[in-house]
């Protein structure tokens, strides 16, 4: 099984690389209870991010979730890098590809299939719902200082 490589860590950042898009069905996310995901992985415990989390997934041709799951707290945004599939929410389903950002409230059920005869993969970012607020698109401090490579 695949494992995160942990590149560098100081006190204000961490950088971790999971590898090729294509080779993510080296990863196996266990749930424990006989339930495994192939092709999953979540990141950010090795990234150690303090106010989301990602996983990053490939569903191979004709493959599916399998199953339909909501969140207590969390809402999520798929972003899908490559391949063609489908979403459902709350029993509505739509087309999903490379380019298509979806985002689900904590209590939208949810599941995604492949349709095409390539990887699907996404992008799965978490975070809790309504945390960021009118007052955070200010947040960002432009530095006097040159930048020197």
């Amino acid at each position: 099984m695949k494992q995160i490589e942990k590149v560098i860590e100081t006190k204000n950042f961490s950088v971790i690389n999971v590898g090729k898009m294509n080779e993510l069905n080296d990863f196996m996310l266990d749930l424990g209870n006989g339930t495994k995901i192939p092709g999953k992985v979540f990141g950010g415990s090795a990234l150690k991010t303090t106010g989301a989390e990602f996983s990053f997934q490939s569903f191979s041709p004709d493959t599916e979730t399998g199953f339909l799951h909501s969140h207590k707290t969390h809402e999520e945004l798929y972003f899908f890098i490559s391949g063609n599939g489908e979403f459902q929410v709350d029993g509505k389903v739509f087309p999903v590809s490379e380019g298509s950002i979806v985002r689900i409230a904590p209590n939208g059920l949810r599941s995604i299939r492949n349709i095409g005869n390539t990887p699907l993969v996404m992008l799965c970012i978490q975070y809790k719902e309504n945390s960021f607020t009118v007052d955070d698109n200010s947040d960002g401090v432009i530095s006097p200082d040159e930048v020197k490579w």
